[in-house]
């Protein structure tokens, strides 16, 4: 057992003793091939609770500042965490994580970029949409649907994303991540 194994069932095993949870959906993520998970943000949990309860390894990205830190600098990249650094484009990111998909793996992506201070839903910035349509992974719309209290804390992972249409009409980034959004409010809505 890898120390990412050893990370998702610790992860798992706080998780589960901690909140209620239930997860909805698993089937809906492929068992093989690039695919993107997409994802809103509540909480610093939300990263280890869209990876503890599912197979496959999913990669994120997670700012720079993380990577200097002496523990954590060996640590992370082993946990499937890679740098960017936040407030500016990074190609060095972009082209880590769109390697990761044409070699078949899978990331996490919080579409809106940071986490949600009241909860709500917010806007997704163009990262997500720009993944979606120039590389060929299924992008899997998730949400977490909380708040993190002793209650039920739930996480569903929707249907995949048909971007066919998007592609072939040269739709934007942001047009892309619109669709993304969308479909993550609507599995908020629709999820009791």
């Amino acid at each position: 057992m890898g120390i990412y194994e050893v990370g998702q069932a610790v992860s798992r095993l706080f998780l589960s003793s901690s909140y209620n949870v239930k997860i909805i959906g698993k089937e809906n993520i492929p068992n093989e091939g690039g695919v993107i998970l997409c994802c809103n943000h509540i909480s610093n949990f939300d990263p280890p609770l869209l990876g503890a309860y599912i197979t496959r390894k999913v990669h994120y990205m997670a700012k720079q500042e993380l990577f200097e830190k002496p523990v954590l600098k060996g640590l992370l990249p082993k946990l499937g965490a890679f740098p960017v650094r936040r407030g500016m484009s990074d190609k060095q990111a972009l082209r880590t994580a769109l390697t990761l998909l044409k070699n078949g793996e899978m990331i996490g992506l919080f579409p809106e970029g940071t986490r949600s201070k009241n909860g709500q839903l917010g806007k997704g910035m163009a990262g997500a949409g720009f993944f979606a349509l120039r590389s060929n992974a299924t992008v899997v719309p998730c949400a977490i649907i909380g708040p993190y209290k002793r209650n039920t804390l739930i996480l569903v992972y929707g249907k995949p994303i048909d971007f066919t249409d998007m592609k072939e009409n040269k739709a934007t980034a942001e047009d892309a991540t619109e669709l993304i959004m969308k479909e993550i409010k609507h599995l908020i809505e629709t999820t009791n």
